[in-house]
């Protein structure tokens, strides 16, 4: 069996293809930033993945997304028979920010990351638990608090956030924005001109991004991706895509009068998919991976979790009524994945962010190197 990292899901399931015993589950608490390094047997690929994409919609559970009456006809038609539909793939908690921490650090919710950061204050770390999760609360993190964009910096890849509206305000930066430290977060409430969301945008939760110049460079408006997307060399290794709060599904109606929910979410995805989908980076060795932040809250919302996670050692219930943030099922396409098929294997943001590090031989972040974690495996590489 060849032994080589695999891709923004992959493999790291102990099934009959036989993987290292305890590969992809293992810890040490005594280790103050990363679980331990990815050295796995993965089951062979067609392809190795060199380009991860990962686009994240907004609060909606399986069943309004996936379901036989779901609003989206391009996501759950179209797209559906081209990929492999994780049918047990769950959010870790609620409302939206700490899902995105979750996908980029493996940090688990903080009570001010679990509330969005209304206002925007620095993490203030009393200690450091059980795989390498910061303990204390606030919301941007100490330099000592790593992503997967650091890692990939020090790997000597590449990554970039292409958020949508970033560049909208008349004021604020064009690029890496954010507010002020201790400074309320105004992009809480967007406009018709306006809908960049700070907390759906994670990267700027962490020192160790904002402090440094990248961040202007790497956290960048959604048009610059049209660009990249032409060239394989200038497509990064991990593109994050964040809608704007309309085009993501989040508000019902938009501040712009369109209908917004997955009706406007399914128009966005029509639009930039498949110029994903037909770039030279994505053809050569892509993988995209479609998913949403949570189930949301309320009559449909749903706090459910899965996948053994540890609790946060910062708050009680990462769901606010439950401990996690419920079934969202996530799509995954690639030159390795069958199309039209499904798997029922459990899976949550950890596992996702455990899978890319897969990709490109990395360590396990946090709570993407958690025991009992299941990274995405041949169930997902179903086509090699």
């Amino acid at each position: 069996m060849r032994r080589f990292p695999v891709i923004a899901v992959t493999a790291c399931v102990a099934l009959s293809f036989a993987l290292v015993a305890g590969a992809c589950s293992t810890s040490d608490a005594n280790k103050s930033a990363s679980a331990v390094l990815t050295d796995v047997a993965v089951p062979h690929v067609t392809k190795q993945i060199g380009h991860v994409f990962v686009i994240n919609l907004e609060n909606e559970n399986y069943a309004a997304t996936w379901g036989a009456t779901s609003k989206a006809k391009y996501l759950n038609g179209t797209l559906r028979k081209q990929g492999v539909l994780l049918t047990n793939y769950y959010a870790i908690g609620h409302v939206s920010l700490d899902n995105y921490i979750a996908e980029i650090s493996g940090q688990s919710p903080s009570k001010s990351t679990q509330l969005d950061c209304a206002t925007y204050t620095d993490f203030v770390q009393t200690g450091t638990g059980a795989n390498g999760q910061a303990l204390g609360t606030g919301c941007v993190y100490p330099k000592t608090v790593k992503t997967i964009a650091d890692q990939l910096t020090t790997a000597h890849k590449t990554w970039k956030g292409y958020m949508e509206d970033i560049g909208n305000s008349p004021t604020d930066a064009k690029t890496c924005r954010h507010p002020a430290l201790g400074a309320a977060d105004t992009t809480l409430h967007p406009t018709a001109t306006d809908m960049y969301a700070t907390r759906h945008d994670p990267f700027v939760y962490f020192h160790s991004i904002i402090d440094s110049a990248a961040c202007a460079t790497h956290v960048v408006g959604l048009p610059v991706l049209a660009t990249d997307l032409k060239s394989a060399a200038k497509t990064p290794n991990l593109s994050f895509i964040t809608p704007n709060v309309c085009d993501d599904g989040h508000d019902a109606p938009c501040a712009d009068g369109r209908p917004g929910g997955l009706v406007s979410a399914d128009k966005w995805l029509q639009t930039w998919v498949p110029k994903i989908l037909a770039s030279p980076a994505y053809k050569a060795d892509g993988m995209l991976v479609i998913t949403s932040d949570e189930a949301g809250l309320g009559k449909t919302g749903d706090s459910t979790a899965c996948c053994k996670t540890p609790k946060s050692p910062n708050v009680a219930k990462p769901g606010l009524t439950g401990p996690g943030g419920g079934k969202v099922g996530a799509l995954v396409l690639s030159v390795n994945t069958k199309a039209n098929t499904s798997s029922a294997v459990a899976y949550n943001h950890y596992a996702l962010l455990c899978s890319m590090e897969n990709v490109w031989g990395l360590k396990h972040l946090g709570f993407a190197g958690a025991p009992g974690l299941t990274c995405f495996g041949k169930d997902v590489f179903n086509g090699s």
